[in-house]
């Protein structure tokens, strides 16, 4: 895990761009013109990702699934036998917690699949292993939240996976074997292609419930094109999501 976390930092933005500007900065007088395009793809790499119009062209080619209306909720318990929600890791020690929490795109996750299970009536499993390799796991702070701050009770909690494709694969080992083949599959809009393919692969019928969608109007100023840094991060995220697609489609067969 160490080596793959090292690995996905240097090779996707912001770190290859950081790699490109030390790299532009260390042949600056050897080789003027090469560190003169290392400075311009760094800089221009590091200009695009921060602009909200980047974000949202990147996140229409990629959110391919549409969203549930909010007619379906209640017909839910007839096209599936359970929900599951994906874990996306923690907030370490908040002090004003006094404990690790869910990250805000978990609660956004949580939010979304206690409304669904509240309109539904169906019972709920959480999916996350242990982050930072220390307990609790993502899926017990998932069902300690959700039923503390929503109110649902979670029926099952898969805590050893650390992948989507574990995600899958776990859930299936915990469900199919009491009959559970048809879930409906909540985690981001960007991440639910590549979800539903996994847990499609592990033997489940999805009805995939995307959240979180990123490819809406920006309601930024200029249309979007001036620069802001939650942009950045939110392109990282974006091109994490391209890149992990197409490792899964070469990977996992």
């Amino acid at each position: 895990m160490p080596f793959r976390y090292f690995v996905k930092q240097l090779l996707l933005p912001p770190g290859i761009l950081l790699l490109l500007l030390a790299l532009g900065w260390w042949l600056r007088r050897t080789r003027p013109r090469l560190a003169g395009l290392c400075f311009a793809l760094g800089l221009g790499g590091f200009w695009l990702m921060s602009l909200p119009i980047v974000v949202q062209w990147s996140a229409n080619a990629l959110e391919r699934v549409p969203p549930l209306t909010r007619e379906e909720w209640a017909t839910l318990g007839q096209r599936a036998d359970a929900i599951v929600v994906l874990g996306s890791g923690r907030e370490r020690g908040d002090p004003a917690w006094g404990a690790d929490q869910p990250t805000g795109i978990g609660l956004e996750r949580q939010r979304y699949a206690a409304r669904l299970a509240k309109a539904s009536g169906l019972p709920v499993l959480t999916s996350g292993g242990l982050h930072y390799g220390t307990p609790p796991s993502e899926a017990r702070l998932m069902a300690d939240s959700m039923l503390d701050d929503f109110g649902v009770t979670v029926r099952w909690q898969e805590g050893l996976s650390r992948t989507t494709w574990e995600n899958a694969q776990m859930s299936a080992s915990m469900l199919l074997p009491q009959g559970i083949k048809r879930v409906v599959l909540v985690t981001q809009a960007v991440h639910m292609p590549r979800a539903v393919w996994s847990f499609q692969k592990a033997g489940f019928e999805v009805v995939p419930a995307p959240v979180g969608f990123l490819g809406g109007d920006n309601a930024r100023p200029l249309g979007g094109w001036m620069p802001e840094f939650k942009s950045i991060w939110q392109s990282g995220q974006l091109m994490n999501e391209a890149v992990g697609q197409v490792g899964y489609s070469l990977f996992y067969r």
